[in-house]
């Protein structure tokens, strides 16, 4: 995975107004070969954008300048309005041929199509990027969902009453017994059929909400079912969350290596990842994050996988370090809840670019696992061991216990008495007259 990623200079290159294609998708050193059409149509996307970096550099020499700059303002803003149109309309076209020639667009251009994604994907593609980007078209289960519907779930009122509570402020679901809060119930009803051993989950809740913002509900099912079953997601959301625990673990080292002074001052004050971080992961920020980033999030999840939440975690972190360094435990809870979410309004773009800032490396992640396995392993067997000596100590109990209630020592004694009376009396011929106790 982190052989796929490109670095943060050839990914992220932005503009003051707008995100624009970047020049190593056309670099010679590049191992995949554009086709003349989409050469032609980057080369015109950064014409634009030196257009647009040269009419910003017009407009700031006009903000310095002491004489009236209202007409060079107006026409200034009408420039990049127009450079953004246009910009607007070479990117539909640019993912309207990614899409129409899925297939062989994305076995050939693969980096180049995720550096698509990390800068945006239109609105109205994301709902057929989704389900290409995650293989979730056709799916033979897609046949099913109907009749899963008309059987009956035992997890149908825990559904019910984590429904209300499912983006309460959204207007297609915050309206009791809309159609919004109806698809959500079927979907998920459709779902913990499907999946008996998972069932249904809190949080999972709000993955499902924002497909049913984009697509309608047997396409939501679809993608969720494949969310599920190839990102992690099921393991996740598991009875034991035992993947869950291993993220936190991996993610709680990361800390430890990139941001150590933070990493001290959250031992000090007990503040631990599962505290902020594990709704991160079981929701992909969707309960964290304003809905415009963490949709923005998603569609990097939607190609990336779950890294796209240790890199964007990490950023968060590393943006505010020097706040939480100065609050205790109390105050780092209030800071997660109410300030962090606020900083975000409406531009992911920063947090994306410092997320892909951070080192990530997928060795080091998978050598993490492996020293997760074996704690949890040891854990499990200190457990059995204890489980057994708890039951031994348990039947010892039991066994005192008979041996008083039968009031034992005295019949003991009186035996020992006898035996030796009798071997006494074999020994002396003399057999003197003993008082019988």
């Amino acid at each position: 995975m982190a052989s796929q990623v490109a670095s943060p200079s050839a990914s992220l290159h932005t503009t003051s107004s707008s995100t624009t294609l970047s020049t190593p998708a056309l670099s010679p050193s590049s191992p995949v070969q554009l086709s003349p059409d989409d050469v032609e149509l980057l080369a015109k996307l950064e014409e634009q954008n030196r257009l647009l970096e040269i009419d910003s550099k017009s407009l700031r020499s006009v903000n310095g300048s002491r004489r009236n700059s209202g007409s060079s303002l107006v026409s200034s803003s009408s420039a990049s309005s127009n450079l953004s149109h246009h910009q607007e309309e070479d990117s539909w076209l640019l993912w309207g041929r990614i899409v129409n020639e899925w297939e062989e667009a994305y076995k050939k251009k693969e980096k180049q199509i995720k550096e698509l994604v990390r800068k945006g994907i239109p609105h109205h593609f994301r709902a057929i990027v989704w389900q290409l980007l995650c293989n979730a078209q056709n799916m033979p289960i897609k046949e099913q969902y109907s009749e899963l519907l008309k059987m009956t779930s035992p997890c149908e009122k825990l559904i019910r009453r984590d429904i209300a509570r499912t983006y309460p402020e959204h207007d297609f679901f915050k309206e009791k017994d809309s159609l919004g809060q109806e698809v959500l119930f079927n979907v998920m009803k459709a779902y913990s059929l499907v999946d008996r051993e998972v069932g249904y989950c809190q949080g999972s809740a709000f993955i499902v909400g924002l497909l049913l913002m984009q697509m309608p509900e047997e396409e939501a099912f679809c993608v969720f079912v494949k969310l599920m079953q190839d990102y992690r997601l099921r393991e996740l959301f598991k009875p034991s969350m035992a993947e869950l625990g291993l993220c936190m673990y991996q993610f709680e080292c990361m800390i430890q290596e990139q941001l150590p002074e933070l990493y001290v001052h959250f031992q000090a004050q007990s503040f631990h990842t599962s505290m902020y971080a594990s709704s991160w992961f079981l929701t992909i920020f969707l309960t964290s994050f304003p809905l415009p980033v963490a949709t923005r999030i998603f569609d990097i999840f939607m190609s990336e996988g779950l890294e796209i939440v240790f890199r964007a975690g990490l950023a968060v972190l590393q943006m505010n370090q020097a706040e939480l360094m100065q609050l205790d435990m109390e105050g780092m809870l209030q800071h997660f809840q109410k300030v962090i979410p606020h900083q975000f309004d409406g531009g992911p773009e920063k947090l994306i670019q410092v997320a892909y800032q951070v080192k990530y490396n997928a060795k080091k992640m998978k050598k993490l696992e492996k020293e997760y396995t074996t704690i949890k392993t040891k854990e499990m067997e200190e457990q059995v061991e204890i489980k057994r000596l708890r039951t031994e100590n348990r039947l010892l109990k039991q066994r005192i216990e008979t041996l008083r209630s039968i009031n034992v020592v005295p019949a003991i004694l009186k035996s020992l008495y006898y035996n030796w009376r009798k071997n006494w009396f074999k020994q002396d011929s003399k057999k003197p007259n003993l008082t019988v106790l």
